[in-house]
């Protein structure tokens, strides 16, 4: 593969100080520790204060990227994100403000749990194109603030974080230049994971509110399987790679066993599959840079090891690339 490519540069995280682990869910909730961990490998997970928005928690993991960039020009921000501050306007004009980079084009991309990588193909995009010279790619949530505080199948699940890369225009033989990318949608099944108030349908409907987020477990964890081994397959065949090429899966963090079900669909040894998700839960779109950050500061990401990165999320939504990891520090 030959020729200009979007290159991950520099790459930070945040997580918001407020640690819930599984007891504390315990003592509020009809549930226990071996429920959560027993069903989905969780044992904490990060949450928002009152009054903490998306924007405070993509601003800090901006600010750290943008320092593990060491001064690479950035002048678009993407911010994948399913809980903007407000309906209107977008959250990443602010975001970029606060950063510093008033001016630079800004806006937010909601691919759910795939909006990591659906952003990333879009920073990729501007790059190879020539319309930015270098991008902020940011994945935040704070999914904490959609669930129903009572409902025991949700709130173990889902944590809040941030994490984002810094892109520059590069080669493709270069470390860190992100390969081809598989995306797609099933519009047909939205309704499996969704928070129904709040759009246009229900406010011209005038139909009752229904604020809380709302998932169908057994059919998404088939799709959540079936949907990122396909598209990590495409991935890997346009990229001219084979899986025992493949040094380290980094699949979306949804539970512990839908990371286990996909490394086994893709024949992928569990020692090379990427997890964090006992220690932050499903971050929803920060979840890829969290992971990516995680594992490289522990020695298990190291510069030029063969990286497969893939995601799904509501709408439904799921994406694939790759990339051999940059030499770089994670902030």
């Amino acid at each position: 593969m030959t020729g200009t490519a979007a290159v991950i540069a520099g790459i930070g995280t945040w997580l918001p100080p407020r640690v819930v682990d599984n007891a504390e869910l315990s003592r509020r909730l009809d549930t226990s520790d071996e429920w959560i961990r027993s069903r989905t490998g969780i044992r904490q997970r990060h949450v928002v204060e009152p009054g903490m928005s998306t924007a405070d928690l993509a601003v800090e993991a901006g600010a750290r990227a943008l320092k593990s960039a060491d001064g690479c020009g950035v002048d678009t921000v993407v911010l994948a994100t399913t809980t903007p501050d407000h309906p209107c306007p977008s959250t990443a004009p602010e975001v970029a403000n606060r950063l510093g980079l008033a001016g630079v084009a800004a806006f937010d991309l909601n691919g759910v749990c795939a909006g990591f990588i659906y952003a990333l193909a879009a920073g990729a995009g501007l790059v190879v194109a020539g319309v930015a010279e270098g991008v902020l790619v940011i994945g935040a949530d704070t999914f904490s603030t959609l669930l129903d505080p009572t409902d025991r199948s949700t709130v173990p699940i889902f944590g809040d974080g941030a994490g984002a890369v810094v892109l520059r225009r590069g080669l493709a033989t270069e470390l860190g230049a992100l390969g081809p990318f598989d995306l797609g949608s099933h519009g047909g099944l939205a309704g499996l994971l969704m928070v129904p108030a709040g759009g246009s349908r229900q406010r011209s409907t005038g139909e009752p509110a229904g604020y809380y987020f709302r998932m169908v477990g057994k059919p998404v964890f088939r799709q959540a399987v079936e949907r990122m081994a396909a598209s990590a397959r495409v991935a890997l065949g346009r990229a001219g790679w084979t899986v025992p090429e493949v040094d380290r899966l980094v699949a979306h963090q949804a539970n512990a066993r839908i990371l286990r079900a996909v490394g086994d669909e893709l024949d992928i040894p569990p020692d090379r599959v990427v997890r964090n998700v006992d220690l932050v839960g499903n971050t929803v779109a920060a979840s890829i840079p969290l992971a990516m950050a995680d594992a490289a500061r522990d020695g298990l990401l190291r510069p030029g090891d063969r990286v497969l990165a893939c995601s799904f999320g509501g709408g439904l939504t799921w994406g694939s690339t790759t990339l051999r990891w940059p030499d770089l520090e994670p902030v």
